[in-house]
């Protein structure tokens, strides 16, 4: 079968440099927030907030299935045809284009686009994790959409997405779905000791101290692909509480450092796009960096982890 690639990349991951598209990102961020509040106000809580993701699909990036009533409804970015899509269990659909526009106008348009199809639906709309959290409905100022740049963003998620959920199958124990979280606009995929953990201190901008209490309620190893960090992105790594020797339990390979502002292991995108086996070196890290959090914070590693490939033996 032949693999299928991105057009105009060798391997399939693009090169998109941060500094070329960060008017059309930021307008996007605040676009995927928008989508995002809604799928949170209709949709049951889970822990950890797994309950106001998006998901990576084929064409861009989904809320997936959405309560209402005694039915359901959707909302797709397609980053292909740019153009956000709106599904109702009934039938009912309706679109939104994705083009230069402000962020007040798609907040305005998307909010047509459900009275149409009948769904009613309330959100606190200011954003969250930015600052300064401009109102949706009176943020003017990003109006930016490169379509070329976003849809080679969703490339990159397409990537991360597919060698994230790879990492995620040598895992038994509890771990979080590959998905998109919105306040800081990364893809992110999370393994759990089983143990809880103690309450995270907050201070993220315009976000609750109690919302990050119950993000970090239980002990973990997060990873993830960020599209803000480094000349076209990074990989990282962290782990929640960090362990004494965490940080130093592993030395520089492949270009990966450990960010003491950050408190986390970052690799650049870029050594991972260009390197002569993308997935492998990606699956280097990530395997690395949970050993690095499960052996200084004395996990139960023969209990939480799996081979992937056990029962086709």
């Amino acid at each position: 079968m032949d693999q299928i690639v991105a057009p105009g990349s060798d391997n399939g991951w693009p090169r998109l440099r941060v500094d070329d598209w960060t008017q059309s990102r930021e307008t996007v961020h605040m676009w995927t927030q928008i989508v995002g509040k809604i799928r949170m106000a209709l949709t049951p809580m889970l822990n950890h907030w797994w309950h106001v993701t998006l998901y990576v699909t084929p064409r861009g990036l989904t809320t997936s299935k959405i309560p209402y009533g005694r039915g359901a409804f959707d909302i797709e970015f397609d980053f292909r045809a740019h153009r956000l899509h709106l599904r109702a269990s009934n039938g009912a659909a309706g679109s939104v284009i994705l083009e230069a526009k402000s962020v007040a106008e798609f907040h305005a348009e998307v909010s047509e686009a459900l009275g149409r199809l009948g769904i009613e639906t309330s959100i606190r709309a200011v954003p969250n994790e930015v600052d300064p959290a401009i109102p949706f409905a009176e943020d003017y100022q990003h109006a930016s959409y490169d379509a070329e740049a976003v849809r080679l963003f969703w490339q990159q998620l397409v990537q991360a997405d597919r060698v994230l959920n790879e990492f995620r199958s040598y895992f038994r124990g509890k771990a979080s779905p590959v998905h998109f979280f919105w306040g800081a606009m990364d893809l992110a995929c999370t393994r759990f000791s089983g143990r809880g953990a103690p309450a995270h201190p907050g201070g993220v901008p315009n976000c609750a101290d109690w919302v990050m209490v119950e993000a970090y309620s239980h002990e973990l190893s997060s990873c993830g692909f960020w599209p803000g960090g480094g000349d076209e992105g990074a990989f990282y790594s962290y782990a929640y509480p960090e362990p004494a020797g965490y940080a130093e339990y592993l030395t520089e390979a492949d270009g990966a450092i450990y960010s003491q502002s950050g408190r986390l292991y970052l690799l650049p995108y870029e050594n991972v796009r260009t390197a002569p086996d993308p997935d492998r070196m990606l699956l280097r890290f990530l395997q690395a960096t949970y050993g690095a959090a499960a052996e200084t914070g004395h996990w139960d590693r023969a209990a939480l982890e799996a081979d992937p490939a056990r029962w086709r033996r």
